[in-house]
């Protein structure tokens, strides 16, 4: 049974067509060679510490469509009313809801989880506005393709498993719950959305906060692993297409799990310094069983000075168990065993 990792919170010819015209774009758009940091060996420098924290949604507003850029002036306004609306004092908003509420001009921002509650704005990070209305740059019209048939009945029977054993035991909760994996490619902005690169001559590590799992990529030709050995990260080969690392990975476990996809997931990352301070990151996402189609991603990362701390995620699982706790509280009320039952 899938589970609801990634889904909480990635060509046809005409897709072919955008996909290539859009990585021309990008080639295009490497910075000068001048400006291009290089290590020893001639290559590109991606080391250090590359920040993603922009508003920017993975899909394209419905309120946005036909438009896959804003003027200057809707910038300025949009992150204007972010920094009114996410002042440090309100609830934490996390994801697309910071560009969702800029846009739909709200005037509070409800909390994702208002049983509970939240910790506030004060403790997350200040989200950048870009004249970008999505994320996803293929298909044109900036949005996820549908699923499959086999696809939607995974994420339906994923749904209906959830509702009804969301904790029977640990195993019911999602990967990152677990402290396991947040999954690749992690691509959420805001909330600990930092990567650590370090490269040598003949391999590429990847090091990212959430959880500070590490992808070692090789770059020496080696052959890609057996069909049959499948890892949570799955199994990254890399190699340089002029200024640009290029990344394919397949192998993935049965249970990882982006956006629903799991063992089929094929991935084509596309790394490109684009500036001093700039680093592209490009991701082709495939799986036939899942999607329809091939999509494209595209984000902008920002070099930061500041180092990565140690992401203890719940040490000894104590978060783990008062999820088991309260579920097993939970149905102890509903079953009239302890006061509160019904």
């Amino acid at each position: 049974m899938r589970n609801l990792n990634g889904y909480i919170g990635v060509f046809g010819r005409t897709g072919l067509l955008a996909g290539v015209i859009w990585f021309a774009i990008c080639n295009l758009a490497v910075a000068a060679d001048d400006e291009i940091p290089r290590t020893p060996d001639g290559r590109p420098d991606l080391q250090g510490v590359w920040a993603n924290n922009a508003a920017t949604p993975l899909e394209r507003p419905d309120a946005l469509a036909g438009r896959d850029r804003l003027t200057p002036e809707e910038v300025a306004k949009l992150q204007a009313r972010a920094d009114v609306l996410f002042n440090g004092e309100n609830d934490a908003a996390f994801g697309d809801t910071v560009y969702a509420d800029a846009l739909e001009e709200k005037e509070e921002h409800v909390s994702y989880d208002p049983t509970t509650g939240n910790y506030n704005q004060f403790w997350v990070v200040r989200r950048t506005f870009d004249e970008r209305t999505s994320l996803v740059v293929d298909p044109p019209d900036g949005k996820i393709p549908p699923l499959t048939p086999e696809g939607q009945k995974s994420f339906d029977d994923a749904v209906a498993y959830a509702k009804a054993h969301p904790a029977d035991s640990y195993t019911d909760r999602i990967n990152s719950d677990r402290c396991i994996t947040y999954g690749v490619p992690f691509i959420y902005a805001g909330y600990n959305g930092y990567f650590e690169i370090v490269q040598t001559p003949d391999h590429v590590v990847v090091m990212q906060e959430m959880i500070h799992e590490a992808r070692i990529i090789p770059l020496d030709g080696r052959p890609v692993l057996d069909n049959d050995v499948r890892q949570w990260s799955g199994d990254p080969r890399g190699h340089w297409e002029d200024d640009v690392l290029v990344v394919e990975t397949k192998n993935f476990s049965t249970q990882s799990n982006f956006r629903g996809s799991s063992e089929n997931l094929h991935l084509v990352e596309r790394f490109s310094r684009v500036g001093p301070e700039t680093l592209q990151w490009d991701v082709t996402v495939s799986d036939p069983t899942h999607w329809t189609k091939p999509w494209t991603l595209s984000i902008l990362m920002t070099k930061s000075d500041a180092p990565i701390f140690e992401y203890a995620c719940h040490e000894g699982n104590y978060a783990m168990e008062g999820i088991l706790a309260g579920f097993r509280m939970e149905e102890a009320k509903a079953a009239g065993i302890v006061e509160g039952g019904q």
